[in-house]
């Protein structure tokens, strides 16, 4: 299993919180995310090469996660 961290643009409330967790929790092989919106940071743990899928996912939902 692989944990990983993305800094992720334009969460500014709890309900973007949820909107980014839900797209990720979509992503098959994660299994645990955490977002907070104060920080901008996200929390995943998920099998090894979702990391690609796990940033489009989050692009998908409106949010931008830069390089």
């Amino acid at each position: 299993m692989d944990q990983f961290e993305l800094t992720v643009e334009g969460m500014s409330c709890t309900g973007c919180e949820e909107n980014v967790t839900n797209a990720v929790k979509r992503v098959a092989g994660v299994h645990r995310v955490e977002a907070d919106h104060e920080t901008g940071e996200v929390e995943i743990s998920a099998d090894e090469g979702t990391e690609d899928e796990v940033k489009q996912a989050i692009h998908d939902a409106g949010y931008d996660v830069p390089a």
